[in-house]
């Protein structure tokens, strides 16, 4: 199975990681909203969002580009944002619930913006992988030290990039939900820290993580107006 190369996968999640702080500092809205309703306008492919069942908030996460900007990926988020710091605070504090569904481009395998190499095709397996990495980047095991978190996320990150590397073994279950309506065949996981699932719409790749809310019953659809959701 093509999947975005292991180097270029492993940026896209450092990209997601450092979204979490973003919204957080964005949340007020301002110049920071601005700046990633921009990033998400350049996509020349529809985002996607939880369809219109969900009736709670919205925000914006963060978008992944190529080297010649070209919009490859982003995110978007729904119910309360991801944040480290409750868990920092207060060990015991509740989970949060919230779902970040992530769009990844349909992309064929091409050749890099600067020609000196080869970009692989996009598939299930990275929009699997930006979710699994997306939900490490809002973990925090709160017995862990902090001097072992890096450790921590360097081999949690490599087993998301493993699984999401093989779809078919028996660590995914199949989940069907409605994309624009028409049932769809999803795969699906679930772990200590959350769920994630991946799956295909048209012309592109959709991924989702979450945590406090259950992916079953969901449903997802096109952004009509991405400008709607909180920056």
């Amino acid at each position: 199975m093509e999947t975005t190369s292991r180097v270029g996968a492993q940026g896209a999640g450092t990209a997601d990681a450092s979204a979490v702080d973003a919204a957080a500092k964005d949340a007020e809205g301002g110049l920071g909203t601005r700046r990633a309703v921009d990033g998400y306008l350049l996509a020349s492919f529809p985002w996607y969002g939880l369809d219109e069942a969900y009736t709670g908030p919205r925000w914006l996460m963060q978008v992944g580009a190529a080297a010649d900007g070209t919009v490859e990926h982003g995110a978007t988020g729904h119910g309360e944002e991801p944040t480290l710091r409750i868990e920092r605070a207060d060990p015991h504090a509740a989970k949060q619930r919230f779902t970040v569904v992530v769009t990844v481009a349909s992309r064929p395998g091409r050749r890099s913006a600067d020609g000196t190499g080869v970009l692989e095709a996009t598939s299930v397996s990275s929009a699997a992988w930006l979710a699994g990495s997306g939900l490490l980047s809002c973990t925090w095991p709160a017995q862990m030290e902090r001097a072992l978190r890096q450790d921590w996320l360097d081999q949690q990150t490599a087993l998301a990039w493993e699984l999401a590397d093989h779809l078919d073994d028996s660590a995914w279950s199949t989940l069907s939900l409605p994309v624009d309506g028409v049932p769809t065949d999803f795969r699906y996981r679930e772990s200590e820290y959350g769920w994630v699932l991946a799956g295909s719409a048209e012309g592109v790749h959709i991924g989702a993580y979450g945590r406090g809310m259950s992916a079953y019953g969901m449903g997802f659809s096109v952004i009509k107006d991405i400008t709607a959701y909180k920056g």
